[in-house]
This record gives C-alpha cells, sequence and structure tokens, in this order.
C-alpha cells in the first residue's frame, strides 16, 4: 500500500512590518511555498510555512512534529527579537501532499512589479510587450518573488538608477540576496556584472536555482562570502534587509562603492529609521538622492559623493 506524502503545517500571526522577513525565513527553512493572508486585526498577517512529514508511527510522528516546530520557532525567535518583539503562538496542522501542492497556484499569477518588469510562474505563459522583462520565479522555491511593499520599493529604485541615463550601471552588489530577485532584475535592467551575497546557504541554494531558471548565470556570480571578503568597485550597491544591519554596513559600502555611485536599500520602516539610516549613511559620504514610501515602509536612493 502506497502512502502519499504528508507536510506539517506552521502557521502563525504576524505584524505587518516582519511579513517579508518572516515569509523570506521560513520559505529559506522549509524550502517551499508560503501562504500569507490578512488577518481581520489592523496590521497582522497570517503566515504559513510547509514542512515535509515523514509518515511515519504516531509516536514518532509527533516527535518529527516537535522538533520541527522547535527549530522553526528557535529561528523565529531570533527574528523576532532582532525587532524587540515576542514571537506569537503558532498552530500545526498535518496535511496531504495533494491538499497544499496546487492550492496556492490559483493566487499566484503574473504581473507586473514594477514598471518593465514582470514576475512570472513557470506554469503559466507570457507574452511580454516591447520594454517588457520577464523574470520566471516560483512561490514553491521560496518566498521573495515580490509581494511585499519593501521588495517592490527596492526594485522600483534600481530601476529608477537605470532609467535615468547619467550614469552607467556595470557593476552591482546584492547584499542579502534572498531568493535573487534584485541581483536578477539588476541583470535585466543592463548591469553587466552583478555579485549577490548571502550568509544564508539555503538562500544562495535558492537563488541558484532562480538565476539558472532565468539563464542569467553569466551575468549572475552568487557567493555566501561575507561582506567583509568582497572586492571591487560597484556602480550600485543594494540591499533589502533590516534597519540595524543595513546602519552596520554603511562603512563596507563606502569601501566598495564607486565615487558616484548609488545604494539602494529597503527593509527600513518609515519615520525614525528613515532618519536613522540617512544619518548614518551620510556619515561615510552617502547623500540622500531620493526616497519613496508605500506602506509602513520608504526604500531610500543614496549616493556616494567622497
Amino acid at each position: 500500500m502506497t502512502t502519499s506524502k504528508k507536510w506539517l503545517k506552521i502557521t502563525l500571526p504576524c505584524p505587518e512590518q516582519l511579513t517579508e522577513a518572516v515569509s523570506d525565513l521560513i520559505g529559506v527553512l522549509s524550502g517551499v511555498g508560503v501562504e500569507i493572508h490578512p488577518l481581520s486585526q489592523n496590521g497582522l498577517n497570517e503566515i504559513s510555512g510547509f514542512f515535509e512529514y515523514e509518515n511515519s508511527s504516531d509516536t514518532l510522528g509527533e516527535k518529527t512534529t516537535a522538533t520541527l516546530t522547535k527549530n522553526v520557532s528557535e529561528e523565529l525567535e531570533k527574528l523576532f527579537t532582532l525587532y524587540n518583539m515576542k514571537l506569537p503562538q503558532s498552530t500545526t496542522e498535518i496535511i496531504d501532499d495533494q491538499e497544499w501542492a496546487t492550492s496556492w497556484q490559483q493566487y499566484f499569477k503574473a504581473f507586473e512589479i514594477v514598471p518593465g518588469l514582470v514576475i512570472k510562474p513557470s506554469w503559466e505563459t507570457f507574452t511580454a510587450e516591447q520594454n517588457q522583462h520577464v523574470l520566471e520565479m516560483d512561490p514553491g522555491m521560496a518566498f521573495g518573488t515580490g509581494q511585499h511593499e519593501s521588495t517592490r520599493l527596492a526594485l522600483s529604485l534600481i530601476s529608477s538608477c537605470f532609467k535615468n541615463g547619467k550614469n552607467r550601471i556595470d557593476s552591482v552588489l546584492d547584499v542579502g540576496t534572498g531568493t535573487g530577485i534584485l541581483a536578477m532584475a539588476a541583470a535585466v535592467f543592463g548591469a553587466q556584472k552583478v555579485t549577490a551575497i548571502d550568509n544564508d546557504p539555503e538562500a544562495v541554494s535558492v537563488a541558484g536555482s532562480n538565476v539558472r531558471q532565468n539563464r542569467l548565470n553569466e551575468k549572475i556570480v552568487l557567493s555566501g562570502a561575507p561582506l567583509a571578503d568582497i572586492h571591487g568597485a560597484f556602480d550600485l550597491i543594494c540591499a533589502n534587509i533590516v534597519h540595524d544591519v543595513l546602519v552596520g554596513m554603511a562603512p563596507e559600502f563606502k569601501r566598495l562603492l564607486i565615487p558616484g555611485g548609488h545604494v539602494v536599500l529597503a527593509g527600513i520602516l518609515s519615520g525614525d529609521q528613515v532618519k536613522s539610516i540617512i544619518r548614518a549613511y551620510g556619515k561615510y559620504g552617502m547623500q540622500m538622492v531620493e526616497t519613496r514610501n508605500e506602506g509602513d515602509w520608504t526604500g531610500i536612493l543614496l549616493r556616494f559623493s567622497p
């Protein structure tokens, strides 16, 4: 008798400002899709991750559930601590393979994330219009296909850097690449060499799959190297991370930028975090050119003028 594969579904409520970071982390931990549903309470989303669950006896199954839940909770706790927040209580459920494998596909359609850039899943056909670039990304690979405000803000600012025509952008550094979406966008917008780094080996693997799927291997070099080990002179550096990490990276960005180079930063909450970033980067000669807002989030474009 053949038993169908099972999945452990872990669900938790999440504040809006942490939705992308939590979903990204869960996607990397599970290697499969993440579901996000708005809750009726103000500013909360329900996030569900799916983890492969071994069919076995009830006793071992309970141990597997407890182990998986404990491992995921420990990683999430670290993330919530960065924001000085308490990790909400999660719930678990065992579901059949077919039950989840196709349910989310109906919600993920091709869409133009910023003017001129379309994100599409592999199961859909899409005919690009003139001057329209298409990136093929499946949510099953991990979160980070552009549904969140901070990702859209980063892509919008990166796009504007290529469109203004004042500075030629050949070399780009994407720090904390995740699924590789910012690196791939820079490549299709016109960058000749993109270096994409992430300190999570799973993220590097996910990004590598996306880069190969979009045939961008010749333009994008992926690495798990720390920022301190990166060398070169970049025309553009982009990072969609969190405020505290971005502040600490300012001196490294100064070291790696060419004079007149640009920085695109996202993952920043509007208000005090924006002022803090502008102040921190200003100390190293990177002056604010533009800010863009969406929801509670702000994207910042800076220019290096040593």
